[in-house]
């Protein structure tokens, strides 16, 4: 099995972040990232963005482990 590289790593961290901030919102209704942020600004949306994007780079990445 191929070692994770620091892309790797990161990708998986920021989805590890993005399914803890969904727990807050789920669970108590509270948004770490527009908390940390604010509503709508410019950082919100890029780290929402990097967040999505690293959901995609792990599904792809769990796909390419997979096939091996």
């Amino acid at each position: 099995m191929k070692k994770l590289g620091p892309f790797d790593w990161i990708a998986l961290l920021l989805l590890i972040v993005g399914g803890l901030n969904w727990g807050l919102v789920g669970a108590f209704k509270f948004d770490l990232v527009v908390a940390a942020f604010g509503v709508g600004s410019l950082a919100t949306k890029i780290v929402y963005i990097v967040v999505g994007l690293s959901a995609f780079y792990v599904l792809f990445m769990l796909g390419k482990i997979l096939k091996k």
